[in-house]
């Protein structure tokens, strides 16, 4: 890491634990002179995202109540971008002011820039900082720091991508209970009209849930659902 960054917790000399992403994101802000910062990734497979951030408590429980992680255009608009996202181009959409419009009363400023990260298996890192201040000084201050930023992305990132929990979370799929019992009847053989006579459910609710199942797998067929199922051992073999 650059000489700026000397004096942050350097990620891989330590365990890949929560605690310590925390506190590497809390004296990134600390020595770059942002509020909070946080970091998210998307799982390439089910879109699900795991993070870490230092924001006041309550906007944490906010953002978790009001399942505002699925609308945020800081994590779904920045993950299609490769250069740093600055707030301001988000501002104008609706999905914007639907997250932040509150972001106030919890002591949080709707002014950021989110720092893009793309790994080599589809894997995408998301880096976020801000900072209440006026427009001409944040301005300077992301300008003298955004290398930095980048570095420290790639940094952070590089260490959720070799930890297990990001293992977990990333190569195995949530399938519903119902999901996963089609599946395991399937790959014992029984067709969707058999399933649908054992689990009591018509045969085009089966395939309902089949068909979710496979979205969920990142599977093109049946057969490539019911073998990934069988690999991350969701189900087992007939």
């Amino acid at each position: 890491m650059a000489d700026e960054l000397t004096n942050i917790i350097d990620l891989s000399a330590q365990s890949n634990t929560s605690d310590n992403y925390l506190t590497f994101i809390d004296q990134l802000c600390q020595h770059m002179e942002f509020d909070f910062g946080s970091y998210a990734t998307m799982s390439p497979v089910t879109g699900s995202v795991l993070g870490y951030a230092n924001y006041p408590d309550e906007w944490k429980l906010h953002y978790m109540r009001m399942n505002l992680h699925r609308v945020d255009p800081t994590i779904h608009q920045s993950a299609r971008s490769i250069a740093p996202v600055d707030w301001t181009r988000l501002k104008r959409g609706e999905s914007f002011s639907s997250v932040f419009y509150r972001a106030n009363d919890y002591g949080l400023t709707d002014q950021g820039m989110t720092i893009p990260i793309r790994g080599p298996f589809g894997d995408i890192g998301l880096l976020s900082v801000t900072r209440s201040c006026s427009e001409r000084e944040w301005k300077l201050l992301t300008r003298d720091r955004i290398s930095d930023l980048q570095m420290a992305a790639v940094h952070l990132h590089d260490s959720v991508m070799q930890s297990d929990v990001l293992s977990r979370a990333l190569r195995r799929p949530k399938l519903s209970a119902r999901e996963t019992e089609v599946l395991q009847w399937t790959a014992i053989g029984k067709t969707q009209q058999d399933i649908g006579d054992i689990l009591g459910i018509s045969h085009r609710t089966v395939e309902v849930h089949m068909r979710s199942a496979r979205e969920k797998l990142g599977a093109l067929t049946t057969i490539q659902a019911v073998g990934r199922a069988i690999g991350y051992q969701i189900i087992y073999p007939g």
